[in-house]
């Protein structure tokens, strides 16, 4: 059994490429050349470069002493947030902006939620001269203001998207009508494991950096390889799929995914996908997602830009119907006063995705010998604002 994906681009039941015909020349030619491009030797010389060299890897596995002693067990943060940019996004950018100049593409598109994708798009865009369009959801422009002027300075064209709700899902459907209109000179580079085969798997490899780091650094601080459970937010899913994708075949370490409840999984303000999602397809490939009786994607909701989308990557949907992962759902509220209490614990501001996953402690119990490792996917930087409003500070 394997929770990897097969040679068909599914795990399990889950992913695919359900894509328009017109589509299919772009689809088809990462796929049938990702695999062969990233093991190059240059191809591999030149990224493990960068992500040395710009990125500043390898991150911390920092223990979480403070934090620790409140819970009660031994918490290891990931320490993601401390990647150029602020987030473990730049990872996979960095591997899709190699990618796209070996297959000869010259001009970048993106989606972007909480913007931490589209500034480490438009980062590497900088960095290798291309021309960069993100495209970002009008309501998440207003609430990430300070990354939507980062990519500005980098040279990027934020185009908003108005329809539906204006977040993440709709951002994604502009990018795609991009890419149909611009096959030839075109790479989109999709910052989470969702989309049509072979994005997903092109994702997690990419941020598998994370879980490969993580074994290492583990066996330097408590000789071991392998900690009891590794725990990530779940929007689409990138950060997790990297913290995951080493120990996704081993039944020792338990996997926990940590998803945005909103204001309640029941109030219709929710974005818990694994507790309110049904099999369907979005954006090209079938996972689980939250929908109407009739097919009809219902809108997301989530204080969290991040985990604002409707759905989850094919690698998580296996994970939960599979009950490989277990699936946690995290409201607004405790998430934020989790993301304060790191700040006051441990001097550590963190992202409001991060945050959702730091809540769990408080509910779900772990013996004082087990090892968590927590993918601290970003800094707080860009949620000060809402920070700021939430507790009035």
């Amino acid at each position: 059994m394997t929770y990897q994906v097969n040679e068909k681009g599914y795990y399990g039941d889950f992913g695919g490429a359900y894509i328009p015909e017109m589509l299919y020349p772009n689809v088809e030619e990462l796929r049938s050349k990702y695999l062969e491009v990233m093991r190059e030797e240059s191809f591999q010389r030149e990224f493990n470069d960068l992500l040395k060299e710009y990125v500043g890897r390898p991150t911390p596995l920092y223990f979480a002493e403070r934090f620790s002693k409140k819970y009660n067990t031994k918490v290891y943060l990931k320490r993601e947030d401390l990647c150029h940019t602020g987030a473990h996004k730049v990872n996979n950018t960095i591997g899709q902006i190699l990618m796209a100049k070996r297959l000869g593409k010259n001009r970048i598109i993106a989606e972007t939620g909480a913007g931490q994708h589209g500034v480490a798009t438009a980062t590497v865009c900088a960095l290798m001269g291309l021309e960069c369009i993100v495209y970002m959801g009008e309501v998440d422009i207003k609430r990430q203001a300070p990354n939507v002027a980062r990519m500005k300075m980098l040279g990027a064209k934020v185009v908003p998207a108005l329809s539906g709700s204006r977040t993440l899902k709709d951002a994604t459907n502009e990018a795609i009508r991009d890419w149909i209109n611009n096959p030839v000179n075109t790479h989109y580079i999709i910052g989470s494991v969702v989309g049509p085969h072979p994005y997903p798997d092109m994702v997690a490899r990419f941020q598998s950096v994370i879980s490969e780091e993580v074994r290492k650094q583990l066996m330097e601080k408590e000789h071991r390889e392998d900690p009891d459970y590794v725990v990530a937010c779940v929007g689409g899913g990138s950060n997790a799929a990297g913290i995951y994708y080493h120990y996704l075949d081993n039944p020792k370490v338990g996997i926990i995914a940590v998803e945005a409840a909103g204001k309640g999984i029941l109030t219709g303000e929710s974005a818990a996908t694994s507790a309110l999602g049904k099999e369907g397809i979005i954006h090209g490939s079938k996972t689980l997602l939250m929908q109407t009786e009739d097919g009809q994607i219902t809108e997301p909701y989530s204080i969290s830009a991040g985990l604002d989308y409707p759905g989850i990557g094919p690698m998580h949907a296996n994970l939960f119907k599979s009950g490989r992962a277990e699936f946690i759902s995290v409201t607004d509220d405790d998430a934020m006063k989790a993301g304060l209490a790191l700040a006051k614990l441990e001097g550590i501001i963190p992202a409001i995705e991060t945050s959702h996953a730091l809540a769990i402690f408080e509910d779900r119990k772990f013996r004082e010998q087990d090892v968590v490792v927590v993918n601290l996917s970003g800094r707080g930087d860009k949620d000060l604002s809402s920070y700021i409003e939430y507790f009035g500070l």
